[in-house]
């Protein structure tokens, strides 16, 4: 790990998705996790003062860094909530299947290696019944928007841990074997428009 992985990019992640439009579409998302929830990317638990504990059994944070887990254990007891860590790859999650009744996933699809086995994984440990509650940004739907995504994303990923800017985030999900419930999309305001084409919604497995 180079020492830009190790000690910059945990704090330039941080700030990146913790803005002011990023914070309000995490409110409007997060409450929706009921019941066993596993957070796919739980990063730095920019995510964690949103969930609503009342409708919370248990949380498992699943993401690769060491860095940003230690940065979420930290906020987890600054407001009280019990989750349980586990350092890994989204590609294997290391659950059984039917396992969990909601799946977060926020911010996160756009960095992992091969999102499209990460999105099986989500829907193999979700309960029958179970529900993935996601919130990312992606492919914008104006051609001129697109096609500066597509030049600027080669360098982009360099700087944001492998962060792609025009992945299309309804069709990883389809193509995993879910089916989108309820999806809006939008670009978020106050933010540059080839990183700020959001997608957030509800998916249910197929299977």
């Amino acid at each position: 790990m180079s020492f830009y992985d190790k000690y910059i990019l945990p704090s330039f992640l941080n700030c990146a998705c913790g803005s002011k439009p990023i914070k309000y579409q995490r409110s409007k998302v997060v409450p929706l996790a009921e019941g066993v929830v596993l957070e796919v990317g739980i990063g730095s638990g920019l995510n964690i003062p949103y969930y609503d504990s009342t409708k919370i059994s248990a949380i498992i944070g699943l993401d690769p860094s060491e860095e940003l887990n230690n940065m979420a254990k930290k906020v987890a007891a600054d407001n009280g909530l019990e989750v349980d860590f586990i350092l890994g790859s989204a590609e294997a999650i290391p659950l059984p299947d039917n396992h969990v009744d909601s799946v977060l996933v926020t911010y996160t699809l756009c960095t992992i290696p091969d999102a499209l086995s990460a999105s099986k994984e989500m829907c193999r440990v979700l309960k029958p019944d179970g529900k993935m509650i996601f919130c990312e940004h992606g492919l914008a739907p104006d051609a001129g928007v697109a096609k500066w995504q597509a030049r600027i994303d080669p360098y982009w990923g360099k700087i944001a841990g492998g962060c792609h800017l025009n992945r299309d985030i309804p069709q990883l999900i389809l193509s995993a074997g879910f089916n989108i419930q309820s999806m809006e999309q939008m670009y978020l305001p106050s933010t540059p428009k080839f990183a700020g084409y959001n997608y957030w919604g509800v998916a249910t497995c197929l299977s």
